[in-house]
């Protein structure tokens, strides 16, 4: 715990990118990745572990800040031209171990910005695939730390198992079979590259002779870069693999639930930084290294949140989400939209072959769901996830889960008041703009969205009018 510790940290979102639970050690049976699994072996295994977002940028903005993208202003694809980046003010990883001494460094993919927001003292941008590369560079920093008095944080960030710039390749070219198949067989090449990246910056670090007093990461940014997935935050897009392996500490599995929140309060704690616990109250995770070598279960993590609100600049679709052991319930504020494609999943051959399905012989079906209820959603969802974890049948209008519905739905407004969302939503306008009319006396109908067929407000129930942004609530417990 003292700030002359070493830490590594292998992040997902930029050690794997786009990978779900596609891993032996977490039971998938068609890929073997012995070099993570190794790692898990070792290390704490989260199977209960969240993304907030389902997007590559806003997934790493998330566990670089502990905070949500709708906090942060990381709303999508960090894009310059479009200036979807960070926001100028807010304290990152890099910033905040900067200050405590710390020697910080990125390596392959980063796709957080601005600069002067994430000052990696050390940063080697590439796109390369060439996982040697990476561990060659990795090898450097951890040889170069080994001179220097000061202890280091590192980030690496492999391009496996995104998709590459054609419609169907994940940076192979041995595979030639057709439509979903082809990307399939891809895809699981595109893991078994990166899990020898994971073998050979694992084992740079032991040849170091730092193993012993690091703390490593490995985490991914959001779920295979297939429709009903990516950019979704169905737990296909948002349950992640999480492997944490503290030096000292045995390994476990755990069940709690944890959110990327987290990440940065437990990088914070093993180093040492007093900012741990956030003086503003904006950070609300909590640190991991508590949890870790704990087989049990504590009471207080049984629920986390989540915020989508943009993909690409095009993509705008914002969703929020709350989930408990459970059941999981989602808020969908521009749910009259269709819901939007990422360019590389519109342009997969795989999106090609369920489109052009024959529509004559029945429903196209992604999975469970309905090609039309994918594109086509309502402004609320609700799913009970231990009978129907795929998360297909919609149980809002269930009278018998109409308790469960209103406890969900309020917590979920709970969160999103602490964390100052503005995309919190009454008669079709955000609260948080409105709040100042709210005290002078305007009636804000207390629904969802705008009638056009019942526009007044008169004799509506209306929203409190003395909503307090910011407050403490007990939004961790169940």
């Amino acid at each position: 715990m003292m700030a002359s510790t070493h830490i590594k940290y292998l992040n997902s979102l930029e050690d794997a990118d786009d990978l779900g639970k596609q891993l032996s050690s977490y039971g998938a049976n068609v890929i073997q990745t012995p070099n993570i699994d190794k790692l898990a072996s070792q290390g704490t295994r989260f199977d209960y572990a969240f993304a907030s977002t389902a997007s590559c940028s806003g997934s790493r903005s998330v566990i670089y800040t502990g905070l949500h993208t709708h906090q942060n202003g990381q709303y999508g694809l960090a894009s310059h031209r479009h200036h979807f980046v960070t926001f100028d003010h807010i304290e990152t990883a890099p910033y905040l171990l900067n200050q405590i001494g710390y020697r910080t460094g990125i390596l392959g993919k980063i796709h957080v910005g601005p600069a002067a927001v994430y000052p990696w003292e050390e940063r080697q941008e590439s796109t390369t695939r060439d996982v040697a590369v990476i561990a060659d560079q990795a090898k450097a920093f951890f040889q170069k730390s080994k001179t220097e008095t000061r202890p280091f944080f590192l980030t690496v960030g492999f391009h496996d198992p995104h998709r590459d710039n054609t419609r169907g390749g994940f940076g192979n070219d041995q595979d030639d079979t057709p439509g979903t198949r082809l990307e399939l067989a891809e895809y699981y090449n595109s893991i078994n590259r990166l899990d020898q990246g994971v073998g050979f910056i694992l084992e740079n670090l032991e040849d170091s002779g730092q193993a012993d007093s690091t703390l490593v990461i490995f985490i991914s940014d959001n779920g295979p870069p297939f429709i009903n997935s990516k950019t979704t935050l169905y737990d296909a897009g948002v349950r992640l693999p999480l492997i944490v392996k503290h030096p000292q500490i045995k390994s476990a599995v755990s069940q709690h639930l944890i959110s990327y929140v987290d990440i940065l309060p437990t990088v914070l704690d093993y180093a040492g930084h007093s900012g741990i616990v956030d003086q503003s109250k904006k950070r609300l995770g909590r640190s991991l290294i508590p949890l870790l070598g704990n087989d049990s279960t504590l009471p207080d993590w049984n629920q986390v949140f989540g915020s989508h609100t943009f993909h690409e600049v095009t993509n705008y679709w914002p969703t929020r989400f709350i989930r408990n052991r459970r059941y999981k319930y989602h808020r969908n504020l521009a749910w009259r939209l269709d819901f939007p494609f990422a360019a590389d999943l519109y342009g997969s051959l795989s999106w090609e072959d369920i489109r052009n399905i024959d529509s004559t012989k029945g429903d196209t079906l992604i999975g469970g769901r309905k090609l039309r209820d994918y594109f086509f959603r309502p402004p609320e969802e609700l799913y009970d996830l231990e009978n129907d974890p795929n998360e297909v049948h919609n149980l809002v209008k269930d009278p018998e889960h109409a308790a469960i519905l209103e406890n969900l739905r309020g917590k979920l407004e709970e969160w999103q008041l602490r964390t100052e969302d503005p995309w919190l939503y009454r008669d079709g306008v955000s609260v948080w703009f409105v709040r100042n009319h709210l005290k002078s006396g305007l009636n804000l109908p207390d629904r969802f969205d705008f009638d056009a067929e019942h526009p007044g407000n008169k004799n509506e129930t209306g929203f409190p009018n003395d909503v307090a942004w910011g407050t403490e609530v007990d939004w961790r417990h169940s």
